[in-house]
C-alpha cells in the first residue's frame, strides 16, 4: 500500500508502506521519481528524471506542507 498524502501540480506526494523507519516522503510525476528525507533535514535522497527546477518547487511544497507530511506519517504509521 502507498497512501497518497497530497497532489500538487500533478504531482504525487506519497509514503510506501513497507518501507524504513526514518520520516521520508517519495514524489511522482508521470515516469519521473523523488525521495525526499523529511528527518532529521528535508533533504532530497534520490531522483530519478526531475530537474533542478522543480525539484526546488517539490522541496518548496514540502517545507510548506511538513506538519501535514508529519501528521498523516504518524497516524498510518503508528495507528
Amino acid at each position: 500500500m502507498s497512501p497518497t498524502v497530497f497532489y500538487k501540480r500533478n504531482i504525487r506526494f506519497f509514503f510506501f508502506s513497507r518501507e524504513e523507519k526514518r520520516m521520508h516522503i517519495h514524489v511522482k510525476q508521470a515516469t519521473k521519481r523523488a525521495k525526499f528525507w523529511i528527518e532529521p533535514i528535508i533533504e532530497l535522497e534520490s531522483n530519478n528524471g526531475f530537474n533542478d527546477s522543480e525539484l526546488k518547487e517539490i522541496k518548496t511544497e514540502i517545507v510548506n506542507n511538513e506538519s501535514i507530511i508529519r501528521e498523516r506519517w504518524n497516524s498510518f504509521f503508528y495507528r
